[in-house]
């Protein structure tokens, strides 16, 4: 990796590093797998793409780490390691900063889309009328006469047709028209006498036949369809944009977080095994089955870099005097997980 020519300074900050590299490397991971999973939340309807979209510089995440070279130009090494590391941890904090940010304004706009959306299902009790009535569908500015909007359920049409006028006093002959219907009902017009609106309510209650409460306002159902048309516009506006950062960042972020992985091998190799600097890092793929074989394996070959802690592995009931591990991982050589279930849940 290069890292021979690096001053590695004392083992106080050493020490300190590694525990903040620790910290560094779960933070960057939660990021990317924020990312990952928010590419999958904006991409709806092409959920099974997600994984062609997580790329780093350009390639599949196992065809990055597998050649993995350290960027000097992005992360220059002629500088103290903690440098190093701060400028990772400052990289991968804008990105979460400005995750958040533009996952807001994009969440607003699909929530109140949705809020919207939501109003035009549902059945003709609940759901809006907006894009069901018509003016001519009203008797309006009228001083005495007002039309009422009444769900009727199929089963009472003929019902509804032979007693709709004699249900209160006043009420306009022949004046109910079906203007929509739905799997349980019709939404029929009905124009009466404003003075008896109450008691024609109270009635078609009494027979079953609901009275939206419901008066038409040309203004208000304009501003309502256009505030439907500018949301979806909006968000399909901002699609674009936002998945574009999202996959440039989610790149960002992942070679930020590597190159963590490879900075804590380095400082762990060094409060491990000490100077001058003489080690070697390997990546391994083994499948889920040969784990435990290639444990095994690696703590015969490599168990005299650390004779207690090889043993330890070998029978786990046995103390390792000053050395608290509680639940961590500790072999005879430096190991650090890499895991690509991005998309998980969990």
């Amino acid at each position: 990796m290069g890292f021979t020519q690096i001053d590695v300074g004392t083992l106080d900050a050493l020490v300190g590093l590694s525990d903040e590299l620790g910290k560094l490397d779960s933070f960057a991971e939660s990021v990317i797998k924020k990312i990952a999973q928010y590419i999958g939340e904006v991409m709806e309807d092409s959920k099974d793409k997600v994984q062609e979209n997580l790329l780093a510089n350009g390639v599949d995440l196992i065809s990055y780490l597998t050649r993995f070279e350290w960027d000097m130009a992005k992360y220059p090494i002629k500088q103290p390691l903690k440098n190093i590391s701060e400028a990772l941890a400052k990289q991968v904090t804008q990105i979460e900063a400005d995750l958040k940010t533009r996952s807001a304004a994009y969440n607003n706009i699909k929530g109140n889309l949705q809020n919207l959306e939501k109003k035009t299902v549902g059945n003709l009790l609940t759901r809006t009328l907006a894009d069901i009535v018509h003016k001519e569908d009203f008797v309006l500015n009228s001083e005495y006469l007002i039309t009422l909007l009444v769900v009727v359920p199929k089963s009472s049409y003929v019902q509804w047709q032979k007693t709709y006028e004699s249900l209160s006093d006043m009420v306009v002959p022949r004046s109910t028209k079906m203007i929509a219907e739905d799997a349980e009902g019709g939404l029929f017009t009905v124009t009466l006498f404003r003075k008896v609106m109450d008691d024609f309510k109270a009635k078609a209650r009494e027979n079953r036949f609901m009275v939206r409460e419901f008066y038409f306002d040309e203004k208000e159902l304009k501003c309502e369809k256009e505030e439907l048309m500018k949301l979806a516009s909006d968000k399909k506006q901002q699609y674009g944009p936002l998945l574009r950062w999202l996959k440039v960042n989610f790149s960002e972020a992942f070679v930020a977080w590597i190159h963590v992985k490879a900075l804590r091998v380095f400082v762990e190799s060094v409060l491990r095994y000490g100077l001058p600097v003489n080690f070697q890092a390997m990546l391994l793929q083994p499948n889920k089955k040969s784990v435990k074989r290639l444990r095994d394996v690696l703590n015969v070959v490599f168990k005299h870099l650390d004779e207690v802690a090889a043993a330890s592995i070998m029978d786990p009931g046995m103390d390792i005097p000053g050395l608290q591990l509680s639940n961590q991982e500790y072999y005879p050589y430096v190991y650090f997980k890499v895991d690509l279930s991005l998309l998980d849940s969990s």
